[in-house]
């Protein structure tokens, strides 16, 4: 018998083998993991007569980690398990950190919605008593609007020309120092301030407490802040940027200030915003420099002010509906004061940030 062969011509390639289609999993199976997760995690907790929410969400998210990876590893296989493993410890990690930012945003709006008007913004607390409804944070709100307004003068150019130093000519032993103390200070308790001006400003130079001694320790707590947040902006300036603009003869300082900075006014006022942040909440400076008080100072130079943080305080100590209330208030007010102020420099720094044309 013979048998026809068909000969495959010369320098042609065998047709490859079509690959195997790989299982995958449904699109909806995180959203039905998580589900499950869930429902198991508050099912264990209160089996287990756990009390706390929080517990119950540690239980589900590790419920979802493990079923995921089980459910990944038994349809996909490892690989693709250990990749889904690591998108769900992202997940749960935004998670994590959303929830408590939520529910503090949505506590104090509630609690604080309850009192904030026109009469709360507008009066101070001059002739009410603590344990009595009404009265307001005039006087506070005044005292943090000048305290921070003063701290931010002070801080912001020193910091900022302490970063320009650092990137643009510091290299010896004087950028280490003061590299090394700018890290020391950025982790100093906010009372050391204090005290350090308290002991210098009040005691031995004799000035009483005035709202400048507070905003003097609130600007050695945001210097640190402004200048590493400064400097790192900086370096992300493209060196081809300041070579470019020296090459046409531009002097250095000039390079600086009219492409440097400008190239960084985005991230420069980001990282002042932070500090402000920072600072605006401080109360422990202010309680030993200020002293506060329930009538209206507008003069910050001279005799005791009043904060926000330091009257949150206050009328927490005294523990009562009504001022736990008007502490409630003034917090919403605080947080409300730093949104503000950030979508303000956001603004800005829009505004003045350089624009590309296309």
């Amino acid at each position: 018998m013979s048998h026809a062969i068909q000969e495959r011509p010369v320098g042609t390639a065998a047709a490859p083998k079509p690959p195997l289609a790989q299982a995958r999993l449904p699109r909806w199976t995180p959203a039905a993991v998580a589900a499950g997760s869930i429902a198991a995690g508050c099912g264990l907790g209160l089996a287990a007569g756990w009390h706390s929410k929080v517990q119950w969400g540690l239980l589900s998210a590790l419920f979802f980690v493990l079923v995921t990876f089980a459910v990944t590893t038994k349809v996909e296989g490892a690989r693709q398990a250990k990749d889904r493993v690591a998108t769900s410890l992202v997940w749960v990690s935004f998670v994590l950190a959303v929830v408590p930012l939520l529910s503090l945003a949505w506590v104090t709006l509630s609690e604080g919605a309850q009192v904030v008007d026109g009469y709360f913004l507008s009066h101070s607390m001059n002739g009410v008593l603590d344990t009595e409804p009404g009265g307001g944070i005039y006087h506070a709100l005044l005292g943090t609007i000048e305290q921070v307004g003063i701290a931010t003068a002070i801080a912001a150019p020193i910091g900022l020309l302490t970063a320009v130093y650092l990137v643009e000519y510091g290299g010896g032993t004087l950028a280490k120092a003061v590299t090394f103390f700018v890290d020391v200070m950025t982790g100093i308790p906010s009372i050391v301030a204090g005290l350090f001006i308290l002991a210098t400003w009040n005691l031995l130079l004799g000035f009483g407490p005035s709202g400048f001694a507070g905003a003097m320790a609130l600007a050695i707590l945001m210097m640190p802040v402004v200048v590493r947040s400064t400097e790192e902006m900086l370096k992300l300036v493209p060196n081809e940027l300041r070579e470019a603009s020296l090459a046409l003869g531009v002097p250095k300082w000039r390079t600086i200030l009219k492409v440097v900075l400008p190239t960084a006014i985005g991230g420069i006022t980001t990282g002042v915003m932070l500090a402000i942040a920072r600072i605006t909440g401080e109360t422990a400076p202010v309680l030993l420099l200020v002293f506060g008080t329930k009538l209206i100072n507008p003069n910050p130079f001279e005799g005791a002010q009043s904060s926000l943080p330091l009257y949150v305080y206050e009328q927490y100590a005294v523990g009562t509906d009504a001022a736990v209330a008007r502490a409630w208030g003034a917090a919403l007010v605080l947080i409300a004061f730093v949104m503000i102020l950030n979508l303000v420099a956001r603004g800005i720094a829009r505004w003045k940030s350089p624009k590309t044309g296309r």
